[in-house]
């Protein structure tokens, strides 16, 4: 048991004092505390400690059926699937039986539709339409514990009862321990009276009367209550035994109305000698199947025991239909066919599950992390097997040797606390590891070097945990490590100190770098530049794929796209194409579906167009296509989820949505845009115009990285011998270059004009048109204009950020948006300038936190210091020019 989950053994702790009854377990859901049924002395316990509240419980109006009248209902929106996790014995085999009702269901519940599931193989597809319903199922158990789960289909999976019995008849299961046995029908022939279940079945089977619809065309009832089996261990209730049908020539079971439509069926019949007169060989018949003989001259009393008594399966095909006879042959034969009593069952075939190692290890985690992550959702939806029927979130899965295993976690961007668990190591498939993005704190665990097929692993951007890894690990050459925050700009790499310098030192030689640095000439952007007439040039900077490896667009079919957003769950955004939700694919990855509406004013040319240009191209900046679908009328666009929305939603969009951005986030997204849009400008051969360049089109992933997405407007920038003008001009109120509107010529300087307004959104926190502020505020362009003319941007600034920025970077992005806002285009810079500007501003920025760290760190001010007037930092001290260490340390003049 010391192998156990944590949560099984909660569990067995729980139900170990009521489960003495052969190893019994009786769950009632709902049931106000543990009790004991006075007509089957069967101990119940109740589930109300198993789920720790998830669920509800629901009262059922009577209809006729006495019993147990409440259900628990699973509603929670974290999880479609829910579990019990039972203590069983390994290679045991166990009868389950689950209750989903006893009375008339709630109007909220009617037409639900759920699985009922032993591990990972569905037994049974629960419709709420039916009244009252019990699945029962046999199984051998593949190791310490079983879960027990219901998956929903559509709207709420809810259960009454859950019941498991040791079941210790060999004729169950022989040979094909790999399946699993649904109940059909289970008939006591003869029996008109009574049900039969424990204490009269110690296995708690339920024998039920002979009913006329169960099949029986001809014959008469036998009973002798004096018989008794000799010669042969039987758990088969005497009382079922002691009665049958009897005929003098055929005995007819046509179980064509209990049938399902699965065509791979058990029968097991039993059959016991009642007439004390019969001697070997005087009962002998044949035994068939839909017409097929599947035994010959069978006598219950031509055993090798001399028993009275026999059993005999059958593994057949039903074809839709069932026809058992039993036909008396007439050699020597003086009584006719007898049969006391029939199971059968459907034969299913086990899902593979994941090794029993991996599952044990994956509990251990998930109890691990929620111990300081309780209310996390995520690991409240890690219920049942691991990878099957779908892997678990943040889980992927491959097969090995005939069971699956868990080859990759993901646990990026959760805001996780508390150490990174130790039991990872237990998990010996693995191969990668993210833990990026969290709070996780203390060291990476010895256990991970004992990971043989780890080939990557990623911990950037946990403050509190030590980026030291452990040896055995770092000297593995075949394990890619990624550790330590990435900086936002390639430069910034080559700005840092040695840990040796210490006190006064290290502030004065800081001091240093930066007066060297600042004392370098201010460019501007107040200047003209020349309209560029060939456009599409590569800057060697950037590395042009046409298609990240692995990351071509795929079609999906609409069916794949209904159970990816699980029925158009989750809406997560609407736009001009249409609504927008939240998906899984297969492989575990996060969607963002976008769904044309039937009243999109963009239609099939806006489609097209995402599609043909983000098919050919790929960049980190850019918001790529995984993929589309276009089916039955139906357009759906594919994109990887953005965790963190858009620019828009976090700087002024719905309470909800919005979150403080600081000032080098600001910049760090600014300038991702900025390169994305440099990479579609400077394409070779023929650059690209975006059209719709705005705050709600930049989208931040887990990382805060800005990534410019919808290219439904975009368009291949004019070239020598075109018409150059646009037949539609394109845009949105506010972002709108007034130069193309009024003429319709098109360039790169459009897209220009629209990031600048972005620019001054991100420096204000303000829409760029508003008819709510008063008129002289309506356009944020017009209103921003005149304060930074006037060097009086400190009235403009967001104040959200007031008092966190450094004055000098701040300076180059107002001046920078001012150059691009320009009503000409002839007058503003190119997107390749802005990146420049951009870079060094956020150096500035970085360098100035570092700066102002180390004075704090020897008692220094906590603030910064600036003067607006001069737009230089007040902390850059007068110097001569740049010493030799400066000019290695600073960046160099473009």
């Amino acid at each position: 048991m010391n192998m156990i989950a944590i949560e099984i053994a909660l569990v067995f702790a729980l139900l170990h004092l009521v489960c003495a009854q052969e190893g019994f377990i009786s769950i009632q859901c709902c049931a106000p505390s543990n009790f004991t049924d006075q007509g089957t002395n069967l101990k119940w316990t109740s589930d109300d400690h198993i789920f720790n509240g998830a669920g509800r419980c629901e009262n059922f109006s009577a209809s006729g059926t006495s019993g147990h009248k409440i259900a628990r209902i699973f509603n929670e929106s974290y999880s479609k699937r829910f579990c019990y996790y039972l203590p069983v014995i390994k290679s045991q085999k166990y009868l389950v039986r689950a209750t989903f009702m006893n009375g008339k269901l709630p109007q909220f519940l009617t037409g639900n539709t759920f699985n009922f599931s032993i591990g990972s193989t569905s037994i049974s597809q629960i419709n709420s339409s039916l009244e009252y319903l019990e699945v029962e199922g046999i199984y051998a158990a593949t190791d310490y514990h079983t879960s027990f789960c219901l998956r929903s289909e559509d709207g709420n999976a809810y259960i009454s009862k859950l019941e498991l019995r040791p079941l210790n008849d060999a004729f169950y299961l022989q040979g094909y321990s790999s399946m699993i046995l649904k109940l059909v029908t289970r008939i006591d022939l003869g029996n008109k009276n009574l049900d039969y279940r424990f204490p009269k079945d110690l296995a708690d089977r339920i024998w039920h009367v002979d009913y006329e619809e169960a099949g029986f065309i001809r014959g008469k009832i036998l009973e002798s209550p004096n018989t008794t089996v000799r010669g042969s261990n039987v758990s088969v209730p005497l009382e079922v035994l002691q009665t049958a049908i009897t005929d003098n020539e055929r005995l007819i079971f046509n179980l064509k109305s209990l049938v399902t439509d699965h065509d791979d069926l058990l029968i097991v019949l039993h059959f016991l000698e009642l007439d004390v007169n019969v001697q070997t060989r005087q009962r002998v018949f044949d035994i068939y199947v839909n017409g097929y003989k599947k035994q010959a001259n069978f006598d219950i009393l031509d055993n090798e025991n001399f028993s009275n008594y026999r059993v005999v399966t059958l593994r057949v095909k039903s074809n839709g239909f069932l026809n058992i006879s039993l036909v008396k042959v007439q050699v020597n034969g003086k009584y006719g066919p007898i049969c006391s009593a029939y199971e059968i069952y459907q034969v299913l075939r086990r899902n593979t599950e994941t090794i029993q190692r991996d599952v044990v290890a994956v509990m251990k985690l998930k109890h691990e992390l929620m111990v300081e992550n309780s209310k996390h959702e995520v690991f409240r939806s890690w219920q049942g097997d691991p990878c099957s029927p779908a892997s678990w979130l943040g889980m992927a899965c491959e097969e090995k040797n005939g069971s699956s295993a868990i080859t990759k976690i993901n646990l990026s961007s959760m805001n996780l606390q508390g150490e990174v668990p130790a039991v990872i190591g237990d998990l010996i498939e693995l191969t990668e590891l993210d833990l990026r993005y969290n709070n996780f704190s203390g060291s990476i665990p010895d256990s991970l070097a004992s990971l043989p097929n780890l080939s990557k692993l990623s911990i950037e951007c946990n403050p509190q945990l030590s980026s030291q890894i452990p040896s055995s690990l770092s000297s593995r050459k075949n394990v890619t490590l990624f550790s330590g925050c990435i900086a936002s700009t390639p430069q910034k790499s080559n700005i840092h100190v040695m840990g040796t310098v210490a006190g006064a030192s290290f502030a004065a030689t800081l001091g240093i770098i930066f007066s060297c640095f600042y004392k370098r000439p201010r460019r501007t952007l107040k200047r003209g530049y020349p309209v560029t007439k060939t456009l599409g040039f590569a800057d060697p900077s950037i590395q042009y794929t046409l298609n990240k490896p692995g990351s071509e667009v795929k079609t999906f079919s609409l069916e794949y796209i209904k159970k990816a957003t699980c029925g158009y769950q989750t809406l997560i955004g609407e736009g001009g194409f249409g609504t927008v939700y939240r998906g899984t694919l297969s492989l575990g990855q996060e969607v963002a579906v976008k769904v044309r509406s039937t009243t999109s004013v963009q239609g099939t040319r806006e489609f097209d167009n995402e599609v043909n240009f983000l098919s050919k191209l790929w960049h980190e900046n850019l918001v790529p296509l995984l993929g589309y679908c276009c089916e039955s009328d139906q357009q759906i666009l594919v994109y990887p989820f953005m965790s963190n929305g858009s620019l828009q939603e976090r700087l002024y969009g719905e309470a909800s949505k919005r979150k403080v951005l600081d000032w080098p986030t600001r910049l760090s997204i600014a300038l991702g845009a900025a390169r994305g849009l440099q990479y579609l400008h400077t394409f070779p051969g023929r650059c690209i115009i975006h059209r719709d360049v705005k705050s709600s089109n930049i989208l931040l992933d887990h990382s805060m990285c800005g990534k410019v997405a919808d290219f439904g407007f975009s368009k291949y920038a004019p070239q020598e011998g075109d018409s150059g003008a646009s037949l539609e001009v394109r845009g949105t109120a506010g972002y709108l270059d007034p130069e193309y509107y009024s003429t319709q010529q098109l360039s790169t300087k459009s897209d220009v004009f629209s990031f600048g307004v972005v620019l001054l959104e991100i420096v204000t926190g303000r829409e760029p048109l508003n008819l709510q502020r008063p008129r002289s505020e309506w356009s944020l362009v017009e209103w921003a204009k005149p304060y930074i003319r006037e060097q009086r941007i400190d009235e403009i600034v967001d104040p959200k950020i007031k008092g966190s920025y450094h004055a000098e970077a701040m300076w180059r992005i107002v001046e920078a948006a001012l150059a691009c806002i320009e009503p000409f285009s002839a007058y503003r810079p190119n997107i390749v300038d802005i990146v420049r500007e951009l870079e060094d501003a956020l150096i500035i920025e970085n360098n100035a936190s570092e700066y102002m760290r180390s004075i704090e760190s020897f008692g220094g001010s906590n603030r910064f210091q600036y003067s607006i007037d001069r737009k230089i930092p007040a902390l850059a001290i007068a110097s001569s020019e740049p010493s030799a260490f400066c000019q290695i340390i600073a960046p160099q003049p473009r």
